[in-house]
């Protein structure tokens, strides 16, 4: 029998890391021994499917990770599992896949030396697996964590937004990209303008920008010595994507870099290394993608499926964006975009995207970073690849298709039709944008008319680059009713509050 479901809250204080974890790169200083090994960054889980998830953690030094999962919260009958050994290959850090019935799984991680006489602390965590057809189903995406050199302010408590995301008791949560800044650094102090100081929280991972393995990895490693996002992470399970801070700005493939920070400057190399440490520091099921990096789609129960995206690891080159065609996703990720929506049976489908649409990025003297390329006429460059999906969808009559989005440091609400665009071969949809979690907020940029976007709702500050400390911070909360007759969505700020709602219902 499955156990009665437990308050998240309570999991999530019972999931909190003891002790404080090292903020320097893991790979550059290690952390002081003890006689027995240590689980560095807490635990976290991903990529849950029916009757599993898969379960992370990293050790300070050579081990095996052992996990025990069990249905009720104090273990009672847990099953162990034996699990990988974590070595300096992976940066002592380690994922299995364990199974789990019921809707709330609970599970144990440890740390076995090599010789089996020790094992660290254990370290517990939780996750929901998918509902069933009359449950509802709420979760939360964003993205953006520490960027424009705003880090892990202690005068604040930390990165206290993932504590507010955590009393939404979401189901899973959908981190958008740029998971961490890799090309950020952070001081110790960053004056603003009106006079006040943001503090920061630093370590020798942030003092320059990543360029070999080991910084990268450190990138990573600082974003999980805050305490909230710890907490968060093991006890609500993620679906994680990349953009392109977690190698650099506005990165493509073949890339020379203008930034004489670098001293590798060919995006590629520094694109491998960066693959290399998010696939060890996230719980991403590489087995699950299609490409065996990012993208790849995951049902939520019978009424959700999310669809998730990478828009940086198979684009063209930025620049003009004029020509007959272009890509962001490429082909291969486009047909199995349009494919898998169409074949999908769920009632809604969620299309998780690097960044939105319409929104306009770039320009002509460094290159359109979006899709869109600002001339507002028939679809030219990118334009012409997402014109094919969206005609695909709608001459294959998909229904009930929802975009979600981060990137641009706001939150806003979109609505695409026909009716207001240069090109008319689609459907009606929305399209949703929230972010940044820690980081600089921005204003809002333009949108280009091509696919006849109008702005239903933003919340974003007057001046860019406003600190976390002004209240622009957002994430965004999609709940589905039972029975999938209902999808909202609401944008919420950095406390939780509501800024803004909507209710979708299902097209047939």
């Amino acid at each position: 029998m499955p156990s009665a479901r437990v308050p998240r809250r309570t999991l999530l204080r019972a999931a909190a890391v003891s002790g404080l974890a090292a903020l320097a790169s893991p790979a550059a200083t290690p952390l002081l021994r003890s006689d027995r090994p240590v689980i560095t960054h807490g635990v976290q889980s991903g990529d849950v499917l029916p009757g599993s998830g898969l379960v992370w953690a990293r050790a300070d030094r050579p081990s095996r990770m052992v996990v025990e999962v069990s249905d009720r919260p104090d273990f009672r009958g847990a099953l162990r599992l034996t699990g990988p050994v974590l070595t300096p290959d992976t940066d002592f850090t380690g994922r299995l896949r364990v199974p789990a019935g019921g809707r709330t799984a609970h599970y144990r991680v440890s740390a076995e030396d090599l010789d089996l006489r020790t094992t660290s602390a254990p370290v517990t965590g939780s996750f929901r697996l998918p509902p069933g057809p009359d449950e509802p189903v709420r979760f939360l995406w964003s993205g953006d964590i520490v960027g424009q050199g705003f880090g892990i302010n202690p005068d604040i408590g930390g990165m206290r937004v993932f504590a507010a995301m955590a009393a939404r008791d979401p189901d899973f949560f959908l981190c958008s990209g740029d998971t961490v800044y890799a090309d950020g650094t952070l001081d110790a102090t960053v004056v603003l303008p009106d006079g006040r100081v943001w503090r920061n929280v630093v370590s020798e991972a942030k003092v320059k920008p990543a360029e070999t393995l080991a910084e990268y990895r450190g990138a990573f490693a600082y974003n999980r010595t805050d305490e909230h996002l710890r907490a968060f992470t093991a006890g609500v399970a993620q679906v994680n994507q990349w953009d392109d801070h977690e190698v650099h700005d506005n990165w493509y493939p073949g890339g020379i870099l203008d930034d004489d920070r670098y001293t590798e400057r060919r995006t590629d190399v520094l694109a491998a290394r960066a693959y290399r440490a998010f696939h060890e520091w996230v719980p991403l099921d590489r087995r699950r993608a299609v490409d065996g990096r990012v993208f790849r789609s995951l049902r939520q129960g019978p009424h959700v499926e999310v669809f998730v995206l990478d828009m940086r690891s198979h684009r063209d080159p930025n620049g003009p964006n004029l020509g007959p065609s272009g890509a962001l996703l490429g082909p291969r990720q486009a047909r199995w975009l349009l494919d898998g929506l169409a074949a999908s049976r769920a009632t809604w489908k969620i299309v998780a995207a690097d960044l939105p649409i319409g929104r306009v990025v770039g320009g002509t003297d460094v290159g359109w970073d979006s899709v869109s390329n600002a001339a507002g006429g028939a679809p030219l460059g990118r334009e012409t690849e997402m014109a094919g999906l969206l005609g695909g969808l709608r001459d294959r009559r998909v229904r009930n298709v929802v975009w979600l989005a981060a990137d641009v440091h706001y939150t806003s609400a979109h609505h695409y039709s026909p009716e207001r665009a240069a090109f008319t071969g689609f459907d009606e949809f929305w399209e949703f944008v929230s972010g940044p979690l820690n980081a600089g907020a921005f204003t809002p940029a333009a949108l280009d008319p091509t696919f006849g976007p109008e702005q239903v709702f933003v919340h974003a500050p007057v001046d860019p680059g406003s600190s976390p400390l002004d209240g622009f911070q957002h994430f965004g909360e999609v709940e589905v009713a039972p029975g999938g007759e209902e999808l909202r969505v609401t944008l919420r700020d950095q406390y939780g509050s509501a800024l803004w709602s909507t209710a979708l219902t299902p097209a047939r």
